[in-house]
């Protein structure tokens, strides 16, 4: 009889052709969704709407808000942060202005960065991460700050690792930090024993609004 581990892995494989096409459908109705909007927009213009053309016009066309509902982080006694609020999933084409760092959910890319034990040496788009994140995936992030032999251990954890990245992020609050859809911890370490559970939990973890879902494919760098 195989491990709960093995049997655990074989079924995300069993899962990733199916969540494929969910995810071209989703695409599918998302596009839809776009040229409705816009049919909407033109007609309301036609019919006079010049007090919601005025109302836009203010806004700064690069960025969108991730915000949605008020959230904010709750720790549980595990030491892991847990985002309050609901987190949309919406495709944009914007740049997102997320409400923590690194972002742990919310609008995003419709490209995923690759995830399959990715190591980055450069900092990435939050908007691509975020979109791995829900598929599943865990992304180690640190600064300036983590020692060396913490950043090189991570990597090699990383790489060994299907359904992980791991990228540089300098505006982050603290040098090692963990993070999932809607989850995220700092350690103090490489062999802080935090990491393995972490991993543990959150690599294709309850938390993943699209579990199984691909983590090659998309971007590189």
């Amino acid at each position: 009889m195989g491990s709960p581990k093995t049997t655990r892995n074989a079924s995300r494989k069993a899962r990733i052709a199916e969540m494929r096409r969910a995810e071209q459908s989703r695409e599918r109705r998302n596009r839809l969704l776009t040229i409705t909007t816009g049919v909407v927009i033109i007609v309301a213009l036609g019919a006079g709407g010049f007090a919601l053309v005025r109302s836009q016009s203010g806004k700064d066309d690069t960025a969108s808000d991730s915000k949605g509902a008020p959230g904010r982080f709750v720790t549980g006694s595990d030491g892991v942060k847990t985002w309050s609020a609901k987190l949309s999933q919406t495709h944009v084409t914007k740049t997102v202005d997320y409400p923590m760092e690194p972002p742990v959910g919310g609008d995003h890319n419709q490209v995923w960065m690759n995830c399959n034990g990715d190591v980055y040496t450069k900092a990435i788009n939050n908007m691509n991460a975020v979109h791995s994140l829900e598929h599943g995936a865990v992304w180690v992030t640190y600064n300036s700050k983590a020692a060396d032999a913490d950043v090189k251990a991570l990597a090699e954890k990383v790489k060994k690792t299907p359904y992980t990245l791991m990228s540089p992020v300098e505006d982050q609050k603290d040098p090692i930090m963990l993070s999932a859809w809607g989850k995220q911890r700092t350690v103090t370490s490489a062999t802080d024993a935090n990491v393995d559970k972490f991993f543990e939990s959150f690599v294709q973890g309850d938390q993943t609004p699209e579990p199984g879902a691909a983590c090659t494919g998309g971007l590189s760098k």
